[in-house]
């Protein structure tokens, strides 16, 4: 017997308006929550049409698909992932088997290339494939084993089900952020900054892992139930929090030459979901730490994303120089009024809620109007300019620093303030 999906209701009424609708074949993502036992599939969302496509969307692009689907992940609290992919196509099931295959993994490698956290050994490592018939509705589910090469399909039931999105439990937290990153000498800008970023984060991710998760204020045995979860139709929010122990550093492990540093500082607000099904601590303590790694490295990301200043790589090293940015804030959309769960995407500082929701309905096909945007849970950092000239040094210089990150530096980096979003510093040091 393969896996089964249990699947909301309103995902049959979306299939259905996009067979109705059919101008050729159709691609998109199926979203939910895997578990050991079975997975839910709560959204799904075509893939937007590609207005540069050679041949009018008549064909599958699987670079398009899995670009469209890395955007996605990015924008799924903890416990929703892309689960899978499907295909709207008049072509017999059997003729799409092989399109279906490198689809799903050609997303899974890459969406799992931009994860920093650790795989468990209890992941589901299962990705879901649907074929429907336009024509007579007929659905084929099979799955694939995205982390064997050499994985056949296998069928799988596929059920549609009426409140599925009722009553998961949501755990919520709030983390601060304070990472500090040598920067190379002589380092070719973006490539090197992303490098050395990714290698630091991941490291972080490891401290984040390590952490102790309290739960409504105390630490629950991995196997406990939580309590919220066993209330039916009831929107369940529990508290949580994450003790992070710093690792002990030596200035034996620290001292280097650098010709540079970036600090990511602020809170984060972060939010997972759990399905009602005894939902255990265990799989909330995961959860939520995935979503917190995530979601710092999703907007670190967004940030060198942003086009960089063409003379940022030749502009002199003489005096220090110094860029301050805000990291975008998180802003929360619910999937479905009567239901706890939510979407999010990332708001920059020049960006207005407008903006976001055509963002919404761009990669998830979602009307949100701005008035169901939640913007509340994390406030935009102020970011405080400082300039420094060879004739008057800054203040912040004269301050005494954490003697490890000294060593990194050598001198006291500029001001960068976040309130309740995060803010990046970036630093060049003088050619010495």
């Amino acid at each position: 017997m393969g896996r089964s999906y249990i699947v909301e209701d309103d995902v049959e009424g979306y299939l259905s308006k996009l067979c109705s609708q059919l101008a050729g074949p159709v691609t998109g993502l199926l979203i939910g929550q895997s578990t050991v036992q079975r997975d839910f599939v709560v959204m799904t969302t075509r893939t937007p049409q590609n207005d540069e496509s050679a041949d009018g969307g008549k064909s599958v692009d699987k670079e398009w698909v899995s670009e469209h689907a890395r955007q996605v992940s990015r924008m799924l609290p903890g416990g929703l992932s892309v689960l899978g992919v499907f295909i709207i196509s008049e072509s017999d099931a059997k003729d799409t088997l092989t399109t279906l295959r490198q689809l799903v993994f050609s997303v899974e490698n890459l969406i799992s290339s931009e994860r920093l956290w650790t795989p468990a050994d209890d992941d589901v490592t299962d990705c879901v494939t649907l074929h429907v018939n336009p024509k007579t509705r007929k659905t084929v589910c099979r799955t694939f084993d995205v982390k064997d090469p050499k994985s056949v399909a296998k069928p799988a039931d596929w059920k549609y089900q009426s409140g599925v999105c009722s009553s998961w439990a949501t755990v919520s937290c709030c983390l601060s952020v304070d990472l500090m990153v040598p920067l190379p000498e002589n380092m070719a800008f973006t490539r090197n900054m992303d490098d050395c970023l990714k290698e630091e984060l991941k490291v972080w991710a490891q401290q984040i892992e390590r952490g102790v998760c309290l739960i409504d204020g105390k630490k629950l045995p991995e196997d406990s139930e939580l309590k919220a979860g066993q209330k039916k139709n009831v929107r369940q929010t529990i508290s949580a929090q994450l003790l992070i122990t710093p690792d002990v550093q030596t200035a034996a492990d620290v001292v280097q030459r650098c010709g540079g540093c970036v600090s990511v500082r602020g809170a984060i607000h972060s939010r997972a979901f759990l399905h009602s099904n005894k939902p255990k601590a265990k799989l909330a303590e995961k959860l939520l730490k995935r979503d917190i790694v995530s979601t710092v490295a999703t907007r670190v990301q967004m940030l060198l994303e942003e086009p960089q200043k063409q003379n940022e790589e030749n502009k002199g090293r003489k005096q220090m120089a110094s860029e301050q940015s805000c990291l975008p804030r998180r802003v929360f959309c619910p999937v479905k009024s009567t239901g706890p769960l939510s979407v999010c995407d990332y708001q920059f500082s020049d960006e207005g809620l407008s903006e976001m929701t055509d963002r919404f309905k761009e990669m998830l096909d979602m009307d949100a109007a701005e008035e169901d945007l939640d913007a509340t849970c994390e406030i935009i950092a102020e970011v405080i300019e400082s300039e420094a000239t060879e004739e008057e040094e800054p203040a912040e210089e004269n301050e005494m620093l954490d003697p490890w990150r000294n060593n990194y530096i050598g001198v006291a980096m500029a001001t960068a303030v976040a309130l309740l979003a995060l803010a990046a510093s970036i630093m060049y040091l003088s050619d010495v």
